[in-house]
């Protein structure tokens, strides 16, 4: 009886975050007419001190429902695009729904994700969407979580792709072309995978018996942001003769540039990509990219989530797929493909 006097209650949230507790009841459920700021301080505040209305009522409507969540940063790339078809494929052959919430890059995500949690039996958490503190609250909450893209976190499952070893090499691959001006273009701060990118980036110059890259890893992550910062670049007198794009929607942006430049792709300036997505064999010259097995990681989270889901209480599993270099014309090369990359574990 002691542990249960102890347990956090509505009254401790509401103390903690300085309201009534009709207020935390309105934010917790989702009222209307709550403001976002006092919404988001009762959340972080049940957070803290380890509040969930009804849990274990709430747990056991979880067994009945049948779906599970996708959390994502933003629907609006191809490359979310084809994982969310994986995720989708296994989700219909296993039987369940998917809910998907985009974050859209709001900030503090927390009462999206408790909303979410209330309506499936587990989650599919997308990068760095999701801070490492709430992974950490629906570990305590009992909901199954699969990690996607992101790095290991303990005690959680994770699925995501090889990147540094095949960044290595098709950095490597660039400074054989005779480039020795090679810029770097990703979004290496919110983005895990890009991190990685740019790890093995400086490895294939460091290896090469160079000091770093000429230019340093400029922040981009959708075609808008490629476009500007490849203008600025290109723009310039002494330009890189290379652009390694953290995905294919900067080196869409890239191209773009480049041809307002009036600046040939690959003879003025080499360009790469990352994802290989459908389109990229479309550009014009078709694009040199890395290709990630977008559908696989969807499935593979998708079937391990639901796992868990049955009860799996196996070890925490971390799949890593293989990606490989899809060699087109705009590198300069005419070798269609050679795999590169890391292996499954």
């Amino acid at each position: 009886m002691r542990a249960h006097r102890n347990r956090p209650t509505i009254y401790t949230v509401a103390m903690h975050a300085g309201v009534s507790i009709a207020t935390v009841s309105r934010a917790l459920s989702g009222g209307s007419r709550v403001r976002e700021e006092t919404e988001r301080r009762v959340v972080e505040s049940s957070l803290k001190v380890g509040y969930r209305p009804n849990g274990a009522a709430r747990a056991l409507q979880r067994l009945r429902h049948g779906s599970i969540g996708v959390v994502f940063p933003n629907l609006s790339r191809p490359y979310y695009a084809g994982v969310l078809m994986g995720v989708e494929e296994a989700a219909n052959r296993l039987g369940l729904s998917v809910l998907i919430a985009g974050t859209q890059g709001r900030p503090g995500p927390e009462q999206l994700v408790l909303d979410l949690t209330s309506k499936v039996d587990g989650l599919v958490v997308f990068g760095r969407t999701v801070p490492d503190e709430m992974i950490a609250e629906l570990r305590r909450q009992g909901t199954p979580t699969v990690l996607l893209a992101r790095p290991r976190v303990d005690g959680e499952d994770t699925v995501r792709s090889e990147n540094r070893a095949s960044a290595r090499a098709l950095a490597a691959h660039l400074l054989e072309h005779g480039h020795r001006s090679i810029a770097f273009i990703g979004d290496t701060r919110s983005s895990p995978d890009c991190a990685e990118r740019w790890s093995g980036f400086l490895a294939a110059h460091h290896e090469a018996g160079l000091v770093g890259p000429a230019w340093p890893e400029l922040s981009a992550l959708l075609e808008t942001e490629g476009y500007q910062v490849a203008l600025r670049l290109l723009a310039e007198g002494d330009r890189p003769r290379a652009l390694f794009c953290a995905n294919d929607d900067i080196a869409a942006g890239a191209y773009t540039a480049a041809r307002e430049l009036k600046l040939r792709v690959p003879g003025d300036v080499a360009i790469t990509g990352w994802d290989d997505v459908p389109t990229a064999r479309y550009f014009s010259p078709p694009l040199t990219t890395v290709r990630q097995p977008l559908a696989e990681l969807g499935v593979r989270a998708a079937e391990l989530l639901q796992a868990r889901v049955e009860g799996d209480e196996g070890e925490p599993v971390n799949a890593l797929l293989p990606t490989e270099i899809v060699f087109r014309a705009s590198c300069g090369c005419r070798v269609r493909r050679r795999p590169r990359g890391g292996a499954s574990s």
